[in-house]
């Protein structure tokens, strides 16, 4: 079963809706009573909108008025930008927000007097960092597919005029018309909201070149970077001079730099023979053999790899490979992994989330999917060697396993296992001595979605852990799911969750989960990753922080 070339581009770049890919090259009509033929035109027309607004977006980022002009009709019916800042309004501690006020009426106006309303709003900004201007909505002409009107929503991260951070978000109507094959042109535009968040502080600068970190590798499809699988760092003293290093796997080369103590590192991946160990996924320090320094295991696509530290007793941290020696040298599609004394026996244990190869094979399910690769446990026997016992102690699961977290979540002494798993259902296994039990669905923490990231914290400061999951959001995910089904069918509802963003779960007195996501904002993160709780501020509550992205390519219409 092949998906039509085009859903296939959609989903690579945009997170396009997988189910919609699959009934489609299926040929089938959906429960929404949809048409195959017109909503493959629909999406199609909502792709070019798309796409157009991408190249809109460069162009507004530039402030490139001779494109942006382009792209808008000669005459319009438009919201202009306001011009005139609103007064700050205080948020919460250091961040500020500005709440923009536009004229209610539409007027007729030449396309040159819109463009001049927003090169003023973003002439504003001394630095644009980014713009974008995506489709949530739209409908098109379905005679002529030349004329069409969408939601849309942006956004401008950018500074202000004294140089301060701040992120523009508002939303709009528009119509659009094209000729022939042409691109888009923007012949209304109503302001539907628009809001201002202001921080007062930066908490953090850029410092990856000055402090030695600034790596190369090759562009994605060149060399040994071909496929896409993510690649971690981990940190930890590797020589026992108070100071956290940085251990981190690449496509083509492990490193592994000392901290200097100065605010930069030394490469030594040569010297601690660390670069020439097979190459990684997720990187994870532990002290397997408990003589005092920190080992280093990677988690693999292949067999798992294990650096024994010689810092004791040799006194220089350099890295042997005992991998077969240990009995970690098992094949897997290893994304990640975590550590965690799970017999409590005193020796450190080993648990790899792995996931399976996407694109040779597909999940059988875009929301339940089942046939990923048996995740591995490696329990420390402590002589130096490890059992992988996942499947005795019921945690080998067998889904699409991306990351995991151990915690004692129930207060007992023994440590219990989340597994956020892509394409489905998670997991929390209760640790019942020498064996785990999936109670997910009984703590209400299933949160189906596109897992790839599990933190645990006290986000309420209420004295017990809560739950953080990285999930995936996708604008043209939503956009399709209103094409396909009404908004109270179960269908919908079930897609919803997995197009929606990141969850948290709060901790109840009982034991369960609350989710909580709504009540605290909007925690979408685009193709999100790992992430999670970290004190930024120092002021004693835990904030989020979720990094984001895929494969770039050549273009912004090519993720």
């Amino acid at each position: 079963m092949r998906s039509p070339k085009r859903f296939q581009r959609s989903y690579l770049a945009l997170a396009l809706w997988p189910a919609l890919v699959l009934a489609l090259a299926c040929g089938e009509s959906g429960p929404g009573g949809f048409d195959r033929e017109i909503l493959e035109r629909a999406e199609d027309l909502s792709e070019s909108l798309a796409n157009d607004l991408l190249a809109f977006s460069v162009a507004v980022r530039d402030r490139d008025a001779g494109t942006i002009a382009g792209y808008l009709a000669h005459e319009m019916a438009a919201t202009p930008f306001p011009q005139d800042p609103p007064e700050l309004e205080t948020v919460v501690k250091w961040i500020r927000r500005r709440d923009w006020s536009w004229p209610e009426r539409v007027e007729t106006m030449p396309g040159s007097r819109f463009l001049e309303s927003l090169i003023g709003f973003v002439g504003r900004f001394s630095e644009i960092e980014d713009a974008r201007f995506k489709v949530e909505q739209a409908s098109f002409d379905e005679t002529t597919g030349r004329s069409g009107e969408a939601g849309i929503k942006f956004f401008f991260v950018a500074r202000d005029e004294t140089g301060r951070r701040e992120w523009v978000k508002g939303g709009a109507q528009i119509e659009v018309l094209r000729e022939d094959e042409g691109h888009w042109r923007i012949a209304r535009f109503e302001l539907r909201s628009l809001v201002s968040k202001l921080s007062e502080v930066d908490l953090f600068s850029e410092v990856t070149f000055p402090a030695g970190l600034w790596t190369v590798y090759p562009p994605f499809g060149m060399g040994r970077n071909e496929g896409f699988v993510s690649h971690g760092a981990a940190t930890a003293d590797v020589n026992g001079d108070g100071l956290l290093d940085l251990a981190a796997s690449g496509v083509d080369r492990n490193l592994l730099y000392l901290n200097r103590g100065d605010g930069s590192f030394r490469d030594i991946s040569e010297p601690s023979l660390v670069r020439f160990a097979p190459t990684g996924s997720g990187a994870l320090f532990l002290d397997y053999d408990n003589d005092g320094d920190p080992d280093l295991f990677f988690a693999a696509v292949g067999n798992q790899i294990l650096l024994e530290n010689r810092f004791v007793p040799d006194g220089e941290p350099v890295f042997w490979d005992v991998s077969e020696r240990a009995g970690v040298a098992r094949a897997a599609i290893g994304f990640s992994a975590v550590a965690a004394d799970v017999n409590r026996d005193g020796y450190t244990d080993i648990y790899v989330c792995s996931y399976n190869r996407y694109g040779t094979v597909m999940p059988d399910s875009w929301y339940r999917a089942t046939n990923g690769t048996p995740n591995l446990l490696f329990v420390n026997r402590g002589d130096g060697t490890f059992d992988e016992v996942s499947a005795a102690w019921g945690v080998a699961d067998g889904r699409w396993s991306y990351a995991a977290g151990f915690v004692d979540l129930d207060a007992d002494g023994d440590l219990d296992l989340y597994v956020a798993n892509d394409f489905g259902e998670n997991a929390f296994y209760r640790n019942d001595g020498k064996r785990f039990t999936d109670v997910a669905e009984e703590r209400g923490v299933m949160d189906p979605g596109f897992g790839m990231g599990v933190s645990f914290g006290d986000y309420d400061n209420d004295g017990d852990l809560d739950l953080h999951i990285t999930n995936m959001s996708s604008t043209a995910g939503n956009r399709i799911l209103r094409m396909l089904y009404p908004e109270d069918h179960a269908i919908r509802r079930t897609l919803s969750k997995q197009a929606a963003g990141n969850s948290l779960y709060e901790r109840e007195d009982d034991g369960t989960f609350r989710e909580v996501t709504e009540e605290v904002g909007d925690l979408s993160g685009g193709w999100a990753f790992g992430g999670g709780f970290i004190d930024f501020d120092n002021d004693g509550w835990v904030d989020i922080y979720t990094p984001n992205g895929f494969v770039s390519g050549k273009s912004m219409k090519d993720t």
